[in-house]
């Protein structure tokens, strides 16, 4: 009895393995679809493809759709679509090529998390148990339906980071390789890193000077971190940032909301308990609006009260020195960051996926102090856990029926639930029998399929009809246009789109299926 009671994280690590693995296979036989932040990394590849330079993002001009403007590509990292390249490298198609990425992500990520765990001071059970709520959330399931692609890729790296802050004991060689690589590995990953990477390194600080003496001390420990993260940043500012547009370059001024703060002090349970998921975004909407804003906002007020309390008892009962640092330098971290970012209105969302690695550090705490509770909060506890997996599985089973009968399919294989397969057939069929013609979608994923001709990727036309039309204006003439619209455009939106493109005339409306609609034209005005 003993001895099973000594091996059941072995078990519990074993059925996860097998659990991801099995996923792993379905998802090799049935890729994902894509986010649109990865679709854009991809377009970029694609534009390298063709012939444009590393990381640019090759498309017609619009002042003169017959030329073609090039964009350094700095919004996103370039490792979401340079690791699944990798794999295509080897002579899989990027569907395949983005399930064996997000399999081993997956794999690698959990493997991280619990080596971190165990190294920061908490025992086999609890690490492999912290590894069971992580994989109930939704955000676990979600790469497997949609590559989300830096998200997964910096799961991947973010407890091998974690783990190297808490290992290093003492300055060295060592340390500095550690700092200047983990930033730009990070980066690469995922630009939203850079936070995490400031939070980890203060940890890391404050851990080698915490029995030093005198300020001068903590000074000379100081510059061993200091020195090649600021080498780290400024090479990833240099050689990446500097040469595009990028969120921080986005400011509307200052303001002060209610949210402002209040969000990402409720983000430990937000994201690790799938609050923010389940509602299809409190405040920045990604579904049908499940919660009017003064529910949503009483929401987020509520849960952040109930997050901080969660934080401050950990503080207090956690026995372990390092654990208690590394949630509080990551959680007061992330509202400092956050909320100067809210406060100048830049371009991130109130999104709780951007404060996972507080959902994920929060794990093994939250076990922690469950396990001094009495059994009814455990019940209740396990209760929440298997409603949420349930959940998870459900949004799991539904994605891989949509990505394997609903969705198309093209020379990509990434699955395509923004067209289908008959209106893609047409279209790729198109694609080979012109070589300067002019594809347009209202999607950004649906283009990957076009291998001959180019591209424009127009933003959906929401109901109420409010657009920017210097988003959507193409001038000039560039041979055939081929504008590809859903059924339900037809009326206002369909006619918004075609003036977009005052150069042509004598529209050509046909239907590519009973729910895609081509609109072509080769004439000039």
């Amino acid at each position: 009895m003993t001895y099973q009671k000594n091996n059941r994280h072995l078990i519990i690590l074993a059925v996860i393995g097998i659990a991801v693995l099995a996923m792993g296979i379905l998802l090799f036989m049935i890729p994902p679809a894509l986010f649109p932040d990865p679709a854009n990394g991809f377009q970029v590849l694609r534009s390298m493809h063709l012939g444009g330079g590393f990381n640019n993002m090759v498309a017609p001009d619009q002042s003169d759709i017959s030329q073609d403007y090039s964009e350094y590509l700095t919004w996103w990292s370039p490792g979401q679509y340079l690791v699944p390249y990798l794999f295509k490298l080897i002579g899989f198609n990027m569907g395949q090529a983005i399930a064996i990425t997000v399999s081993l992500c997956t794999l690698s990520g959990l493997a991280g998390f619990y080596c971190f765990f165990r190294k920061i001071g908490f025992s086999p059970l609890i690490s492999a148990l912290s590894l069971v709520f992580i994989i109930c959330q939704v955000a676990f399931f979600v790469p497997f339906v949609y590559y989300n692609g830096g998200e997964i890729l910096l799961f991947a790296f973010e407890g091998w980071f974690l783990y190297g802050c808490v290992s290093i004991n003492k300055p060295g060689i060592g340390l500095l390789l550690f700092v200047l690589l983990a930033g730009w590995v990070g980066f690469f990953f995922k630009s939203s890193f850079i936070w995490m990477y400031l939070a980890g390194i203060c940890c890391l600080w404050i851990r080698l000077s915490v029995n030093a003496k005198g300020i001068s001390e903590w000074i000379k420990k100081g510059l061993w971190v200091g020195i090649p993260a600021i080498l780290s940043l400024a090479a990833v500012y240099v050689f990446f940032l500097s040469k595009g547009q990028n969120p921080t370059e986005t400011a509307k001024g200052l303001k002060i909301a209610a949210e402002t703060f209040s969000f990402p002090l409720a983000s430990p349970l937000l994201s690790g308990f799938s609050i923010d998921d389940l509602a299809h975004g409190l405040l920045f909407h990604f579904g049908k609006v499940l919660v009017s804003p003064c529910w949503a906002l009483g929401i987020v007020l509520l849960f952040a009260a109930f997050s901080l309390l969660l934080i401050i008892s950990i503080i207090r009962v956690i026995p372990n020195n390092n654990y208690r640092l590394f949630i509080t330098i990551f959680y007061f971290g992330a509202l400092i960051f956050f909320g100067f970012i809210y406060i100048r209105q830049l371009n991130i969302s109130y999104e709780a996926r951007h404060y996972r690695i507080l959902g994920i550090l929060i794990a093994p705490g939250l076990l922690y102090l469950l396990a001094r509770l009495k059994p009814v909060y455990k019940i209740g506890f396990t209760v929440i856990c298997l409603a949420l997996t349930a959940f998870s599985l459900n949004y799991l089973a539904k994605g891989y029926t949509i990505n394997n009968t609903i969705s198309a399919r093209g020379p990509s294989g990434i699955a395509q639930p923004n067209i289908d397969q008959v209106s893609l057939n047409k279209i790729m069929q198109l694609d080979q029998q012109n070589k300067n013609a002019v594809f347009v979608f209202v999607s950004n994923d649906i283009g990957l399929e076009i291998l001959h001709n180019r591209i424009i990727s127009l933003s959906p036309i929401a109901d109420d009809l409010k657009i920017n039309i210097d988003d959507y204006k193409y001038d000039g003439f560039a041979g055939p246009l081929y504008i590809i619209l859903p059924e339900s455009y037809n009326g206002p939106k369909e006619k918004m789109i075609m003036k977009s493109f005052p150069g042509y005339t004598g529209f050509n409306v046909s239907m590519l299926s009973d729910n895609y609609v081509l609109y072509a034209a080769d004439r000039k005005r």
